[in-house]
């Protein structure tokens, strides 16, 4: 028997959904009310549906709206509707998908896809086949509906369809499908593509065995007049290109053609999912070959591609010169992440490259407009090719950038410059000969009228900051530099967002030769302060502290400190202890204190005691929310590891003089609850501050080592990197500090450090850790440790082989020496890692000289004159030679 509704609910519950229409805020509330009293009844949600599907007399939007609380209800509440409510509401929407309204069609196709959301396509058997049995109906709204419910189910259960749990239904779908894609309606098209497409990327079986008819119906799609059904082809074709290319590849010569029309297509949907086609194609092995013969005409297409469309334009606010003074709106400013400190080792190559910087290159020149889009698109797969291609991109576009970069009109011009930073990573080499003149042409366009102009030349000046750095500073360096510093003060907040960004990656790579100006820079940043809105003030301190890196002590001037200590310390004290601005400042002032030194001294006593503070106040707050998570909130426990890292640059910059600051506060206690939080990236900060602590004061330390000890060595845990890599150094300093009392703590961590070592893929910044880290241990306790010599000796040696000489890799071979000397048998099998160890040393010290001589003639003698010619005869001839000069062996 059909549910019929009592008269006088139905005009309560229309009279409910009207109310939900006003923009009255009161009104609202009453409503949000009255719903929670109605959702006692177990049939208002009846009412609902019977809105929705029969009461053809009312307006769309009010039995939509129905339709939507309903689909509300049926998230929140499904589990305890009664069985006759549930199975109304089914057979209406079933019975109801093809209504004459595309919207209250559209609002249907929700709720059955919720309901089927909520574990229900197991519980419903009849949905899929009647679903799909009403695509057949010849009445067009009815099989229009079903394919909009049948995509909402593809999209959210593309995995549960192709499972045994429901006896893999794609197989009867998938051909089903294929059959509407050649239907006379282009919206039914579209919507059989769109559902095959989701099972693309999952490589579901069903769809694998018809793959060549998938394929063959796509192909004759490709010139359809909708611009829909195009823009799924597109992207039917891209997702095969990575999962079945062996499927493409006989056709791939008319894909690369159809691909270069739709990267043109007038509808920017249909040409932006073309564009992903170039992206994802240069990932692929087969890239050169394929596409070689094509860059002719896709170089061009791409170009004209990276134009700002006239509503780029005027999203940007492009005719908008001056905004200094506009403040910026909240939403606008993107969450950041801090980096927790790792402890790493100086190198032979000069600058340490951070692999693990997730923020280096992104093509991203234009953050606001974060959505991707056809520009952002092409200049990314103009950027991959590059760096497929090479020098051989470079006669498609040479002259094309010609007649860019000194177009009259702004925009092709900077379209032109974009072209120039996108090729800078790959074509590097091929551009080397055109720089000289077209640096200073770029930097003539940091003072173009057009805000848009300057800011790209930011960026694309920025990508060439290594050539310009490698060249005599007067000649590019100065005048870039110059340039650079006044648009810091553009007028333009996108400009000086760019500037400040292109600043920082200059200061990256210039390092020390930024010395002679830092007067002049300081004086510009400084003065940015006053001027800066929010968002622009955060990546000015970013700047400031990747100045203190790259110059370092040289910073360390009365002059300088002058200049830059007062705005931050100004800042420091407005900034309210929850505030997430804290983040950058303290990254900023840990920067500024490592490079200043002893100068920090006078600003040291607050920071010092606000960020014990900091870490003291997350600490209660976590431990308040662990007893009673229901009545307290979870910390931001960024704010404890910023704290901490800064704390790390206040030890490392102040070295002995932080004593007196150790000795007035509880940081120790502190410390001992970090190193054992749940959390990985405060474990990892406070291991990094122990062991600077322990280079700097160690007498604070001792007292603790007892108890700390356990802790790091259950953190030698290679599942955490960084953890791992900073606790093993910090049991490092700690022996170099122990000396011989070290001894009852060896065996709670050597075990764990030789595993550690000997592991396939250990990266090579732990590697190196360890190795140090044990050496030292064998140098505080030979007798403990050489007994393992033979378990260590090969990947410490050639872990170590490459680190520049300083004093941990001097202490790590001082270490394996005395081993050596305890264990001389451990070193034998391995004895040619160990010379070549040796060799890696520039200029060891005249002690650790003589330890090296003494084993190196020691197995000489052992050996025999005979057995060592054999022996250094496997030898590379720079080693031999090395050997013989240093040690005459």
């Amino acid at each position: 028997m059909d549910w019929q509704p009592d008269e006088q609910g139905l005009q309560q519950v229309l009279q409910l959904l009207k109310d939900s229409q006003s923009p009255n805020t009161a009104t609202q509330r009453v409503v949000q009310d009255k719903l929670k009293q109605l959702n006692q009844f177990p049939d208002f949600n009846n009412y609902l549906i019977f809105v929705l599907t029969r009461l053809k007399s009312e307006d769309e939007p009010t039995r939509s709206l129905s339709g939507l609380i309903l689909k509300n209800n049926v998230k929140a509440h499904y589990q305890s509707f009664p069985p006759p409510v549930a199975d109304f509401i089914k057979q209406e929407c079933l019975n109801n998908i093809g209504d004459a309204s595309s919207l209250i069609r559209a609002t249907i196709g929700i709720l059955i896809t919720t309901i089927a959301s909520k574990g229900e396509l197991q519980m419903w058997p009849e949905l899929l086949p009647q679903l799909c049995n009403l695509l057949n109906s010849e009445d067009y709204n009815t099989c229009e509906g079903a394919f909009g419910a049948l995509q909402k189910i593809c999209e959210d259960s593309s995995e549960l369809l192709d499972s045994d749990a429901l006896n893999r239904p794609l197989n009867v779908m998938i051909p089903k499908f294929l059959q509407f894609f050649k239907h006379c309606s282009p919206k039914i098209r579209s919507h059989a593509i769109a559902c095959v497409n989701q099972f693309i990327m999952d490589r579901a079986q069903a769809l694998m065995d018809n793959i060549d008819t998938f394929i063959e119906h796509l192909f004759a799609l490709a010139v359809d007049e909708d611009p829909e059904v195009r823009k799924n082809v597109c992207r039917a074709l891209v997702m095969l290109l990575e999962v079945r290319i062996d499927r493409l590849i006989p056709h791939m010569h008319s894909i690369i053609q159809y691909m270069l029309q739709r990267t043109q297509d007038h509808d920017e949907n249909v040409a932006l999912e073309a564009c992903e086609f170039w992206l994802t194609l240069a990932e692929q092995p087969i890239c050169k070959e394929v596409l070689a013969s094509h860059l002719v005409q896709l170089i061009p297409i791409l170009v004209n591609g990276m134009k700002y469309s006239e509503i780029d334009i005027i999203l940007l606010k492009g005719d908008v010169e001056e905004d200094e003074a506009v403040p910026d709106s909240e939403q606008d400013i993107k969450p950041r992440f801090h980096k927790s400190r790792t402890v790493t080792l100086p190198h032979e190559e000069e600058r340490p490259e951070d692999p693990e910087d997730p923020e280096e290159d992104d093509d991203d020149d234009d953050d606001t407009l974060s959505d991707w889009n056809l520009r952002k698109c092409s200049a990314a797969a103009l950027d991959v090719l590059a760096n497929v291609f090479r020098e051989e991109l470079l006669p498609h576009l040479l002259p094309l950038l010609k007649g860019l970069l000194f177009h009259p009109e702004w925009v092709i011009k900077e379209s032109g410059i974009l072209v120039l930073g996108a090729i800078a990573e790959g074509c590097m080499q091929g551009m080397v000969p055109y720089l000289p003149e077209l640096i200073p042409h770029l930097i003539q366009c940091l003072s173009d009228k057009k805000a848009l102009v300057r800011s790209i030349a930011c960026w694309t000046l920025s990508r060439y900051a290594h050539w310009v750095v490698s060249q005599p500073p007067d000649m590019h360096l100065k005048p870039l530099m110059t340039e650079l510093l006044k648009r810091i003060l553009d007028g333009n907040k996108r400009v000086q967002e760019a500037a400040c960004s292109a600043f920082a990656t200059l200061e990256e790579e210039a390092c020390t030769e930024l010395v002679p100006y830092l007067s002049f820079i300081l004086d510009t940043l400084v003065f940015a302060f006053g001027k800066y809105q929010h968002k622009n003030l955060l990546i000015l301190y970013d700047a400031i502290g990747t100045l203190a890196d790259s110059v370092g002590h040289h910073l360390n001037q009365p002059e300088y400190i002058q200049k830059l200590m007062p705005p931050l310390i100004q800042k420091w004290n407005e900034l309210k202890d929850e505030d997430k601005d804290l983040f950058p400042l303290l990254e900023c002032l840990s920067s500024v204190a490592t490079a200043l030194q002893s100068g920090f001294l006078p600003y040291c006593e607050p920071v010092y005691q606000r960020c014990v503070t900091l870490v003291q106040k997350t600490l209660a707050q976590a431990m308040m929310y662990n007893q009673h998570p229901d009545q307290y909130e979870a910390p931001d426990k960024d704010f404890m590891i910023v704290a901490l890292d800064l704390l790390s640059g206040l030890a490392e910059g102040l070295g002995g003089q932080v004593e007196q600051l150790v000795a007035r506060s509880n940081i120790m206690t502190l410390l001992f609850q970090c190193m054992q939080d749940t959390m990985p990236e405060v474990r990892q900060s406070s291991f990094a501050l122990l062991g600077d602590l322990t280079k700097a004061c160690f007498m604070h330390v001792k007292p603790c080592i007892a108890e700390f000890m356990p802790i790091l060595g259950t953190n030698l845990n290679p599942e955490f990197i960084s953890v791992c890599n900073n606790a093993t150094w910090a049991i490092g300093e700690i022996c170099m500090q122990m000396g011989a009392e070290m001894q009852p703590y060896v065996q709670m961590v050597l075990n764990n450090l030789v595993e550690i070592i000997n592991r396939p893929n250990t990266p090579k910044t732990l590697l190196e850790n360890t190795a140090i880290t044990i050496g030292r241990l064998g140098y505080v306790c030979p007798q403990e440790v050489a007994p393992m010599l033979q378990q260590f000796i090969r990947p410490w040696c050639t872990s170590l082989r490459n680190i520049r000489d300083n004093e941990e890799k001097d202490s790590a071979f001082r270490g394996i020496c005395m081993m050596i000397g305890v264990n001389p048998g451990g070193v034998v099998q391995d004895f040619i890692f160990f010379c070549d160890a040796v060799a890696s040393w520039v200029s060891p010290k005249d002690d650790l000289r003589d330890m090296f001589y003494k084993i190196l003639h020691g197995f000489k003698d052992q050996v025999g004159e005979e057995n060592w010619q054999q022996f250094s005869e496997q030898f590379p001839p720079l080693l031999k030679e090395r050997l013989a000069a240093f040690y005459g062996v």
